[in-house]
């Protein structure tokens, strides 16, 4: 009865969504009209599950009507056939309800910073930087997302010490929030000649994307030098001062962009990435007073955690944290990352189901 009341409810909200999406009134105030088709979409789902629900629940009280009234014994038999398979879907939605009904990340719909820096490892650690950057801008295209490189520095072999990139489309933090930790490889590196495997390591950070409003920066709290870019970049590279460090004083926090020759789009890329650090750093302040009381067994975000472990000799990953093991390597360091992402998303909600039902 709780779940129909609470059905009920966001249905009657669902209601006047469409009451004031169809006002005139509102036609001219663009803000308002988004923040509510938007809300209307994330509710879509549910409603669409609540009216199939009541029609189970309708043909269910029908059916249980004829068993108990009616004389009619093949009547009654096949009323219980159908009674049987409509008890089996009553039970099948109400799981999905209960999944539907679990509260959104507000963040899921924000696009992300991502920073991918190597680790322990030395050379290697850099090489693994790299296929990791190659591995999530491959998935990126897959799904149809935009990147954009906001600063990348290289190892002698070509490697990357740290990149830092953006991605932006639909639902990007939701897909990509589980890859934040410490990414773990085994292999025998290029630079090995006994063949001997090594273990290196590389740490991936996913920040959503903060919007203005959401951050207050106050412009005298922060330091802005130029400097001429260094590293691939043509003829403009070391001749003329577009590089922009911004440095946040209170927190120490500094970001750089070099990547373009425009002064103007280096700073607006440095203030974007710089605007997504502190988001995180608010975040991640947050979920530390919320895990004193519930640590999510996925959604920790302590990027200090090893997270998983990519071992080419026997074509294996494994995630520490769900205890996943898969034997498809050679396709997931390639971008194929879509079973991982599923795996990760799968036990974050059976972990919030249990949860929820604990309280």
């Amino acid at each position: 009865m709780e779940l129909i009341n609470k059905l009920r409810r966001i249905k009657a909200r669902f209601d006047q969504i469409n009451e004031q999406l169809s006002d005139p009134s509102f036609m001219n105030d663009r803000d308002k009209i988004v923040n509510l088709s938007r809300e209307r979409s994330e509710l879509s789902d549910i409603i669409n599950a609540y009216e199939e629900y009541s029609d189970v629940l309708k043909n269910i009280d029908g059916n249980s009507d004829i068993i108990n009234s009616s004389t009619d014994k093949e009547l009654t038999f096949l009323a219980e056939v159908e009674l049987d398979e409509l008890n089996k879907k009553r039970e099948k939605l109400e799981e999905e309800i209960k999944i539907l009904l679990l509260p959104k990340d507000p963040n899921d719909n924000k696009d992300i910073i991502m920073e991918i820096r190597a680790g322990t490892g030395g050379e290697e650690a850099a090489l693994f930087a790299g296929d990791l950057f190659r591995m999530y801008s491959r998935y990126a295209e897959y799904k149809g997302w935009h990147i954009e490189l906001v600063d990348i520095s290289y190892s002698g072999l070509r490697g990357i010490k740290e990149v830092v990139f953006s991605i932006s489309g639909e639902n990007v933090f939701s897909e990509l929030k589980f890859e934040s930790g410490v990414h773990r490889v085994q292999r025998v590196p290029e630079t090995e000649g006994s063949g001997r495997v090594h273990t290196s390591a590389a740490s991936v950070a996913v920040l959503p994307e903060a919007e203005d409003v959401q951050i207050d920066i106050n412009p005298n709290d922060l330091r802005i030098d130029i400097f001429r870019s260094g590293g691939a970049g043509g003829q403009n590279v070391n001749k003329v001062e577009t590089a922009v460090r911004i440095t946040h004083i209170p927190t120490g926090l500094v970001v750089q962009c070099q990547d373009e020759r425009s002064q103007l789009k280096n700073k607006n890329k440095a203030m974007k990435v710089l605007r997504a650090r502190l988001y995180d750093a608010k975040l991640k302040e947050q979920n530390e007073e919320i895990s004193a009381v519930r640590k999510l067994m996925v959604k920790s975000g302590d990027r200090s955690d090893k997270i998983r472990t990519y071992n080419f000799p026997q074509n294996r990953v494994t995630d520490h944290r769900i205890g996943l093991t898969l034997y498809n390597l050679s396709k997931i360091i390639e971008g194929d990352i879509s079973e991982l992402i599923e795996h990760l998303k799968i036990a974050d909600r059976a972990e919030k189901l249990q949860s929820s039902s604990e309280v």
